[in-house]
């Protein structure tokens, strides 16, 4: 019988252990008298034990943690009817509790709870758990790799752009001064042309 599988019940008495879930309800057996029945989660609730969790003077403990002190302290279990001797039990056993909040019915429960799980010989412990949050951060950086790749390939492909733009930049810079240098010459030829025909007009008017 594991740990794991045993359950309170509200409105009943004693541990059960859960033999299969179904959508209105369980199927449990008691661990007192090994009785199995049907029962209903409309009218009753479940708790696992490990689920449970007690009040101490620093961060809340698990159940587990108080069973397993109680199981080592080799301490004499008190009458669960008086509620000064569950007090100084507890005190011996795990003084860290919180007795304000952890009432004297919540010490007796768990006394009882211990007896009935040492009876039934239920090893008092968490169910383990795999390591999958490991193995999902190992495959995260292998995922992330090609990354730096496609950052590296748009590089690239921009260089190129970048020096085409800059040679387009410069070819109209050195044609500008080729075309403007032609223009002076040309006005100089114009110039000189009437000037000289109009010595020739004057000199024929004098020899008539």
């Amino acid at each position: 019988m594991e740990y794991n599988k045993i359950i309170a019940v509200t409105g009943l008495p004693g541990l059960y252990e859960l033999l299969s879930s179904k959508t209105d309800g369980a199927i449990v057996r008691s661990l007192d008298d090994k009785s199995t029945r049907f029962v209903s989660s409309r009218v009753h609730n479940f708790s696992h034990l490990e689920s449970i969790e007690i009040y101490t003077v620093r961060e809340n403990v698990n159940l587990v943690d108080i069973l397993k002190a109680m199981e080592a302290s080799g301490e004499k279990l008190p009458e669960d009817k008086d509620n000064a001797a569950l007090k100084a039990y507890f005190s011996k056993v795990y003084p860290d509790m919180d007795f304000d909040r952890v009432y004297s019915s919540d010490l007796k429960k768990m006394v009882k709870w211990y007896s009935v799980l040492k009876n039934n010989n239920v090893e008092i412990k968490l169910s383990d758990v795999e390591p999958e949050p490991e193995a999902e951060a190992e495959a995260a950086p292998e995922a992330e790799a090609p990354a730096p790749v496609k950052e590296k390939k748009a590089a690239a492909k921009e260089e190129p752009v970048k020096e085409k733009a800059s040679a387009a930049g410069e070819a109209p810079t050195e044609e500008q001064p080729k075309a403007k240098k032609p223009a002076p010459k040309k006005k100089p030829e114009t110039e000189e042309a009437p000037a000289a025909e109009k010595p020739k007009k004057a000199a024929a008017k004098k020899k008539s």
